[in-house]
């Protein structure tokens, strides 16, 4: 038995579906339109990947990727016997999870704050000064912070009257890290979260201060609410890039007295990709950085989806 293309629709009306020639023929300036994405990403992300399989041999430049010994998963093994693997996980993870625990809730908690602001001057000027340190380069931050904590003369020792070398620390890394990060990008992530609360209906806060709502009940039942769908997408996002703890910031705070906790696998995949060329070995951490990407991605998915009743197409 067929079963029959047609649903009903709202009001019992049979809703028929177009055939897929008929939708390419009435949109085919919208199909056109996105033909340039799609073959720019076949080009510069699909094409490179068959690179990938250097992971897989004993790549010699002089021979090429194809004249190159396949030794399998010889690279793999070779990394997870390594002294320092485990630990160069740990630190990873650990980094990554302190920085979304820590970041996350944070521009979330400023957007609102900035929602209520009312008067609109002082609103831009507060919006402008959170803002400012995301246009800041790497480099500079990374300087910036050197001084600031700097055990002779560093703002932060001079504050607490001390003469401690906080980056010579390595229980003092992580901290450093996140509270870094925090400062440098929540003004801007709290962004998309602004855009969002600007959608809000006016009526509904309207109804809630006839109803007699406090600013903290508005705030949870109208503001919260509408914030749910965007937090949950940049959750996952955030999730799916786990494993890609910035590689800049890291390598730059880096000492040799801190390795223990800043010891991670992308600065790893720098000394061994470009400092000891070995192309294969480097390849073979990343793209086992990339696969547990992938798998954190799908579960944070899915988890999320069932515990917010979210869904995205």
């Amino acid at each position: 038995m067929n079963k029959s293309r047609s649903a009903p629709a709202a009001g019992g009306v049979i809703a028929h579906r177009k055939p897929l020639k008929q939708r390419l023929i009435e949109n085919w300036q919208l199909y056109l339109l996105l033909l340039i994405p799609v073959i720019l990403t076949i080009v510069y992300k699909y094409g490179p990947m068959y690179g990938i399989q250097i992971a897989f041999r004993d790549f010699k430049a002089s021979r090429g990727i194809f004249g190159s010994e396949w030794v399998g998963l010889e690279w793999f093994e070779e990394f997870f016997s390594s002294p320092n693997c485990w630990r160069m996980i740990k630190n990873t993870v650990l980094l990554s999870l302190y920085s979304l625990l820590w970041s996350f809730p944070v521009p979330i908690i400023l957007a609102l704050a900035l929602n209520q602001l009312r008067f609109h001057r002082f609103k831009r000027l507060v919006q402008t000064v959170l803002y400012a340190p995301h246009f800041i380069s790497m480099m500079i931050i990374c300087g910036m912070l050197r001084i600031f904590l700097s055990p002779s003369g560093g703002l932060i020792n001079l504050l607490l009257g001390t003469g401690i070398d906080f980056l010579n620390q390595s229980d003092m890394f992580r901290t450093i890290y996140v509270a870094s990060g925090i400062w440098q990008e929540a003004g801007w992530g709290a962004i998309i979260y602004l855009a969002t609360l600007s959608s809000v209906d006016t009526a509904l806060y309207e109804a809630a201060k006839v109803d007699g709502a406090s600013v903290f009940q508005r705030i949870l039942h109208i503001d919260l609410p509408a914030l749910v769908p965007m937090a949950v997408l940049q959750l996952i996002l955030s999730a799916s890039n786990l494993m890609n703890i910035g590689f800049e910031k890291v390598f730059l705070l880096q000492t040799d007295l801190n390795k223990a906790t800043s010891d991670i696998i992308a600065v790893y995949v720098y000394e061994q990709g470009i400092q000891r060329a070995q192309y294969s070995y480097s390849t073979a951490i990343g793209l086992f950085n990339t696969a547990v990407n992938i798998v954190l991605l799908i579960v944070v998915s899915k988890i999320a989806k069932k515990l917010s009743d979210v869904q995205f197409v």
